[in-house]
């Protein structure tokens, strides 16, 4: 009678045992995921959502260079290009206003990657004269780039219209050439004011935009990169012996008051 009973407590306090290490167990179970589900970043729907269209766009945009580098603007088609993205053409519309949004879309990017590739050199001296010429080669490099050539010198003028096409270059090249020729200027004897300063920018900016031009335009693009950065570094190295002579350059426009 006592086994018995003994062998009955022995059950109920192993089921019991058992009970609360099944339970502990589910209890430490769920305190382990909620620890990681708390250390995981929350994205809600909407964040998906910017997710799924960001990266869209960007396949579109990756596409849309492809295709207009190879084929140009005229021989390039929206069906090619969300078929290229895998995407339907209505979600292509959600990013842009037709096959001229795309193509903007699509220069300022090219652009955008030009002005990185510029600023790079750049950072390797510090130098002002050593850093011009850092700055005309890599730009030389840039405009002997097929993608460069077609969607920015070749078709970009014609598709954006002259005014946005020279807006959109003040946005990115125009601001390297400035940060250049200020920098030449600067470690010069010469003391100009911020007028004469952007007359010499642009006088630079225009240099190196119509160098891109006949790069693009030449039999043999390699002998016209060497002819440029020679004509060029040229005109550097005059610019630096004038103002180790001293010679001073004034404002016109301040001699006349």
């Amino acid at each position: 009678m006592a086994d018995s009973t003994h062998a009955n407590l022995t059950r109920r306090d192993l089921t019991h045992t058992g009970r609360r290490r099944k339970s502990y167990t589910a209890e430490m179970t769920r305190s382990q995921a909620e620890k990681l589900l708390t250390g995981l970043p929350k994205v809600g729907g909407a964040s998906r959502r910017a997710q799924y269209s960001a990266s869209t766009k960007r396949a579109l945009i990756e596409v849309a260079t492809t295709q207009f580098s190879e084929h140009g603007y005229g021989g390039t088609s929206l069906d090619a290009i969300v078929a290229g993205a895998r995407v339907t053409k209505g979600a292509l519309y959600h990013h842009f206003s037709g096959k001229q949004g795309v193509f903007e879309a699509v220069f300022s990017k090219v652009e955008d990657d030009a002005s990185k590739t510029i600023k790079a050199a750049l950072r390797g001296s510090n130098d002002p004269w050593e850093k011009a010429r850092a700055g005309l080669r890599a730009f030389l490099t840039v405009v002997q780039e097929p993608t460069y050539q077609r969607i920015v010198i070749q078709d970009g003028p014609a598709i954006l219209g002259y005014e946005r096409f020279r807006e959109q270059e003040e946005r990115s090249s125009f601001g390297i050439v400035q940060d250049i020729v200020g920098s030449v200027l600067e470690a010069s004897t010469y003391e100009l004011d911020e007028a004469m300063k952007q007359t010499f920018s642009r006088i630079f900016f225009g240099a190196m935009s119509a160098a891109g031009e006949s790069v693009t335009t030449a039999e043999d693009p390699g002998q016209a990169v060497a002819r440029i950065e020679a004509a060029i570094l040229f005109i550097l190295e005059g610019f630096r012996a004038l103002a180790e002579q001293g010679v001073v350059i004034t404002d016109p426009a301040l001699d006349q008051g």
